[in-house]
């Protein structure tokens, strides 16, 4: 069997690399073709992988963050479009979110994750597609596995992403500190929420997360109820509320607790579409996709049903 990797060498401030010799011998003991590529730059995960599967790999790992198993996805769902491929993702977790592996049950150990690869057993799960505009203006679209949202999500994974603090310490800490001090200079900002079509939201939000799985901003339960395989998004809406009691409630993001809390409202759907209300610069929300800010609102968010073979 052919196996492709896509590496991300700066995911978790290059914590892989102590241990990269002895995951390339454990793949190599264990796949008889292995093929190995390296990203430079954003966007690279989802070329590469379209570049592995064309050579045939039935296996591509992304070896990094969320933001890289999200554009290895992308490029795997990209190429079963094309050509009816049926390459499986695999995950060696070493980034800084990490939620998607949290999610799936994939361990962080790297041995552990490794031997994952090599023996797990594949679940097939659920996608979505987001169509966005882009920071220099251009309507984009891709596919994300986890959660894709917009608000205060969007300028928290800006600030993570820019931190030089990042993959030095504690991932829960960081994503943390950054929530607390994004959300303090956080201009609420009004939107128009459409679930299949029903009749729209009108809201001033904090956050709207369209969730695919649970987790998000390194381990925040945003979507406690969220399934990757039910064929359904779990659309959590973070109304506009006192700063400081927001602030004070995020404890139980990480728990999941927050169900009942009165500013939030969870529905669930197959399409989403978020569109700024008023003034459209002032309130186009900022995107995050799987830990990934490329761009703002108007975003069409669609449901991909039974998508896409996780080895896990």
């Amino acid at each position: 069997m052919k196996i492709g990797v896509v590496r991300n060498p700066v995911a978790g401030g290059g914590r892989l690399d102590a241990h990269w010799t002895e995951v390339v011998a454990t793949l190599s003991a264990r796949f008889s073709d292995l093929d190995i590529r390296e990203t430079e730059e954003p966007g690279d995960g989802a070329v590469l992988a379209r570049d592995l599967v064309a050579l045939g790999c039935e296996i591509v790992v992304a070896a990094g963050g969320d933001g890289t198993i999200s554009e290895v996805a992308d490029g795997l769902l990209q190429m079963q479009a094309e050509t009816g491929s049926t390459a499986v993702l695999g995950v060696l977790p070493c980034g800084t979110g990490l939620d998607f592996a949290r999610g799936m049950g994939i361990p962080v150990d790297v041995a552990a994750a490794v031997e994952r690869i090599a023996s797990g057993t594949d679940r097939l799960i659920d996608a979505g597609r987001i169509s966005f505009i882009e920071d220099h203006g251009r309507l984009a679209s891709r596919h994300f596995v986890n959660i894709a949202s917009l608000g205060m999500s969007g300028a928290t994974v800006r600030a993570v992403n820019a931190d030089r603090r990042k993959g030095r310490g504690s991932a829960k800490a960081l994503f943390f500190w950054r929530t607390v001090t994004e959300f303090v200079r956080y201009r609420f900002q009004d939107v128009r929420i459409t679930v299949d079509g029903d009749a729209p939201v009108e809201a001033k939000v904090a956050l709207v997360a369209v969730a695919n799985e649970r987790f998000f901003g390194g381990g925040m339960m945003i979507a406690p109820d969220a399934e990757p395989d039910d064929g359904l998004f779990d659309i959590v809406i973070l109304r506009a509320a006192s700063k400081l009691k927001l602030m004070l409630d995020l404890r139980l993001l990480y728990g999941g607790r927050h169900r009942n809390h009165p500013a939030i409202t969870i529905l669930r759907g197959r399409k989403v579409v978020v569109e700024p209300l008023g003034d459209p610069l002032a309130n186009a929300a900022l995107v995050d996709i799987d830990g990934e800010s490329p761009g703002h609102i108007p975003a069409t968010y669609e449901m991909v049903p039974k998508a896409l073979k996780v080895r896990c």
